[in-house]
């Protein structure tokens, strides 16, 4: 056999060999990492309904992703360090599920990680998160929900609800921007312009809510309208118990809200909003840009009521608002 032949051999069995082994290397599984502003529980909704449209997808956990979850429980202070802490696991994509202390947070942790707003009831732009809705220019992209904007709808639709309401009590977190700016700059207005007699009651810290429901009672209202935000969604269930004990038609922003014994909620559709999420994880899994993946605002909202509620507090919602809903639960 000649030499020619034998470095022939050689070299197909070292090409076969190197092909073997990187055959048999694992491939790397890429790591979400998912920063929440509520609980396990809170968050269950919502982290299922995104993992479901992953796997749609293509994306399954497990499999062929990871997801690191990290969860605030409506402790402010805490975003910095759980955020801080998914990038030290080096993951590939953080999703923020929290308003923009926890987007700012995640912005502070890292410039080059990209960053998909699950959607933040402010404007982006107005925080410093991204350059412009179309064109982002950083590593944060995602969706906006709006949900400050639509507080003067919220206060109308409850005011077509409950006809002979007066006074909403509104229970708010100074330290976070979406409920400042529905007390500071929308409800005033939409108040107003009802007829309406609006008290904001600051919630600042789990230990306060006794306190401002003795005062809500004390007003008295007639009327409860939760302005949002980490803590108040934390606490759901006490707020509902709180507007039920005292009869108080209730609403809020979120399906979550109708789900935890509210009386009726108005905002984004949660199922589209999930669902533009995985489609951003998606593409960035695929090697597009943050900057490249244009914000987007809700283009479709939904309304929602929990007659198991309507009928604890005695009220009877009008038939011209159940035609319109969009969920009813009974």
């Amino acid at each position: 056999m000649s030499r020619r032949i034998v470095a022939c051999l050689l070299s197909t069995i070292l090409l076969l060999t190197v092909s073997f082994a990187q055959a048999q290397q694992p491939k790397k599984v890429p790591r979400i990492g998912y920063l929440s502003a509520t609980d396990p529980a809170g968050e269950a909704t919502r982290s299922e309904a995104i993992q479901q449209a992953l796997r749609e997808l293509g994306h399954i956990e497990g499999q062929n992703i990871a997801i690191e979850y990290r969860y605030t429980q409506g402790k402010v202070d805490r975003a910095p360090e759980l955020a801080a802490e998914l990038v030290r696991l080096k993951v590939d994509i953080i999703v923020v599920s929290g308003g923009p202390v926890w987007v700012r947070a995640a912005k502070n942790a890292t410039k080059t990680i990209p960053i998909v707003m699950l959607g933040s009831g402010t404007d982006p732009v107005a925080e410093g998160f991204i350059e412009s809705l179309a064109r982002p220019g950083g590593n944060i992209t995602g969706l906006t929900l709006l949900g400050g904007e639509l507080g003067g709808k919220r206060l109308e639709l409850l005011k077509e609800a409950v006809p002979k309401l007066a006074r909403v009590a509104v229970l708010y977190n100074p330290a976070v921007p979406v409920g400042l700016f529905q007390v500071k700059e929308v409800l005033p207005d939409a108040a107003r312009a009802l007829g309406l007699t609006f008290q904001p009651w600051e919630v600042r810290a789990t230990d306060d809510f006794e306190r401002v429901f003795a005062a809500i009672s004390k007003w008295p209202a007639d009327g409860l309208y939760g302005a949002g935000g980490a803590l108040a969604n934390a606490d759901r269930k006490r707020i509902t118990g709180f507007a039920l004990k005292n009869r108080l038609p209730s609403i809020g922003g979120s399906r979550e809200f109708v789900n935890a014994g509210g009386l009726m909620t108005y905002g984004a559709d949660q199922e589209e909003s999930y669902r533009r999420v995985a489609y951003y994880v998606d593409k960035i899994l695929k090697g597009t840009k943050p900057a490249d993946l244009p914000v987007e605002r809700p283009t479709k909202f939904e309304l929602m009521f929990n007659l198991k509620t309507a009928k604890q507090i005695g009220l009877t919602i009008p038939q011209s608002m159940l035609y319109r809903a969009d969920k009813v639960i009974k």
